[in-house]
């Protein structure tokens, strides 16, 4: 059985529905231990040890600056950066063809005011959203069809 699977949809007449119903995909989740911070810094800023450590990381430069996403308690004080964000992992692996894995998530949760970071790789994504919006996003997802996973 796959993690996230593109339900038929069908409008009231048995006919096709609009493609932006919700949701796009119906997806299990699972929430990752950790609080995370994701810091920045200028794009030709060398990357610190400490942004290795961790169950997961990412670091992503730009032209405009060196983005790094990691457990909270690696970075050292006096780092900009944003911290207290919680991380779903969305149960792949699915194709990179897969058009609305993403959208199936952020759009009900976008339309309850809930902000979210996304972490995209080859199998799967990873969805940040702050601590205090944990709860309703959880209400959220799940009345959008998604199942989160203890």
């Amino acid at each position: 059985m796959k993690s996230c699977y593109f339900p038929p949809f069908l409008d009231d007449s048995g006919g096709t529905a609009a493609l932006f119903t919700w949701p796009f995909f119906m997806c299990t989740l699972s929430m990752l231990p950790h609080t995370w911070a994701i810091c920045r810094f200028n794009n030709d800023a060398t990357i610190p040890a400490w942004a290795y450590n961790g169950p997961l990381f990412t670091i992503t430069r730009t032209a405009e600056e060196l983005s790094i996403v990691t457990v909270d308690k690696n970075v050292p004080d006096g780092v900009k950066c944003e911290r207290g964000w919680r991380c779903l992992k969305v149960h792949g692996p699915f194709e990179l063809s897969a058009v609305g894995v993403v959208a199936s998530l952020a759009g009900p949760l976008a339309a309850e005011g809930i902000s979210i970071f996304v972490i995209s790789t080859f199998d799967t994504d990873y969805v940040l959203l702050k601590q205090h919006d944990v709860a309703r996003a959880f209400e959220v997802l799940t009345a959008a069809g998604h199942s989160i996973l203890d």
